[in-house]
């Protein structure tokens, strides 16, 4: 259903302005009244990476007047091949500083908010009650919970994006919306799946090219909720297949008994997010208390010549790129699945690891249970190998 625009219009537009937009002027569910609006939005992009490349540059070019950043990290290389408001000199700078520069290239007309910090209980609130919507980029299963909730209690509308390989999906979540039947991100995801069933994007890839694609449809519906046109994705979640080239929508229906937006919420402040979604399984973080070692410990263990299996647990696209010398490639999977046993030696000590440690945690635990006590894995993965060990290999 449509809904009535989120912001009132500006008093005008300078010459300057109509000159820009007169693109937008002429489409008559726009026009004047529209853009004023957009001048008037403040609209807060949570990271500029991925999915907030697309959104900050799209909602600038359209003159939307404050856009706020909120982006703690730096430039990476590894982020250029998809977050496309970073350039190669951009590398080791600020990634919110970044974004403002360009934005301020694109459109010097418009207002650009920064929050270099992480987002996180303390700031959540305060930082959300200045912005009409929010946008949210993130790719981590706590940060969505709490944008979900902050935006519930504030009653603010929350343009949801998520990225995976080849695969996306876009909503919009606004317990809130004008007839108290729309749905929160809760109702569609009541609980997070369990810690490491679902790879992030720095485990398991993303296609460049999908960004641009879901932030674009983030930008619109945007742009739908502050100028009141259009139907948003208020109540229905977009699914788009890049391999097949499909969209396709399924209802989301409002959950009575959601625990934030129900008939009697439970949840009327902000939790522990970290705790409530887990970032390694309880059994993971027993099975690594005491059994972690660095990366340099490894080194001195190898060069020493101790009697280990080192194994690594990623997947095979991964150790193409990189991998700890004399490793063994096993993917979590096989240990999930129990056919990884039997290919682990009695006689040597385990040693696992992966990319940063999550994965290698989860495998530890049942190498544990399976009878391996002496088994370790390596705080930090291949990554921290790099780091500390060996600078000369790449990183991802």
């Amino acid at each position: 259903m449509p809904y009535p625009p989120l912001v009132e219009p500006a008093e005008n537009l300078s010459v300057d302005e109509v000159r820009r937009y007169s693109r937008h002027l002429i489409i008559p569910d726009v026009a004047m009244a529209g853009q004023k609006r957009l001048k008037n939005a403040k609209v807060l992009a949570l990271g500029a990476g991925g999915l907030g490349s697309p959104v900050l540059m799209y909602l600038a070019a359209a003159g939307v007047g404050t856009l706020g950043v909120i982006d703690f990290d730096v430039v990476d290389e590894s982020n250029l091949q998809r977050q496309v408001i970073h350039g190669q000199s951009d590398i080791g700078r600020s990634k919110a500083q970044s974004a403002r520069d360009t934005l301020r290239e694109i459109n010097p007309l418009i207002n650009v908010v920064l929050h270099e910090e992480r987002l996180d209980n303390d700031n959540v609130m305060d930082i959300f009650s200045g912005y009409d919507l929010i946008v949210d980029g993130t790719d981590n299963f706590a940060t969505r919970y709490l944008v979900n909730d902050a935006c519930v209690l504030l009653g603010k509308p929350y343009v949801w994006g998520s990225i995976y390989r080849f695969d996306g999906q876009a909503s919009v979540f606004w317990a809130n919306a004008p007839g108290g039947q729309a749905p929160c991100y809760r109702c569609l995801y009541p609980e997070p799946p369990p810690p490491g069933m679902v790879p992030s994007c720095a485990e398991g890839g993303v296609l460049g090219v999908l960004c641009a694609t879901i932030g674009s449809i983030q930008a619109t519906e945007a742009i739908k909720l502050l100028t009141g046109i259009g139907e948003p994705l208020v109540g229905r979640l977009l699914i788009y297949d890049a391999l097949e080239m499909t969209f396709r929508t399924v209802s989301v229906r409002k959950d009575p008994e959601c625990p934030i937006c129900g008939k009697n919420p439970t949840i009327t402040q902000l939790i522990d997010y970290e705790a409530f979604c887990g970032v390694v399984s309880e059994e993971a973080q027993r099975a690594a208390a005491g059994s972690t070692i660095t990366p340099r410990e490894l080194k001195e263990w190898m060069d020493r010549g101790e009697d280990i299996f080192l194994v690594d647990v990623r997947e095979p696209a991964e150790f193409e790129i990189v991998s700890i010398p004399g490793a063994t490639l096993i993917p979590k999977g096989e240990f999930v699945n129990g056919s990884a046993l039997e290919k682990l030696p009695q006689n040597k000590r385990i040693v696992l690891y992966c990319k940063t440690g999550g994965r290698s945690a989860e495998a530890l635990a049942i190498v544990k249970g399976a009878g391996f006590a002496d088994a370790v894995h390596v705080g930090g993965g291949v990554v921290g190998w790099v780091n500390q060990v060996d600078p000369s290999l790449p990183s991802y």
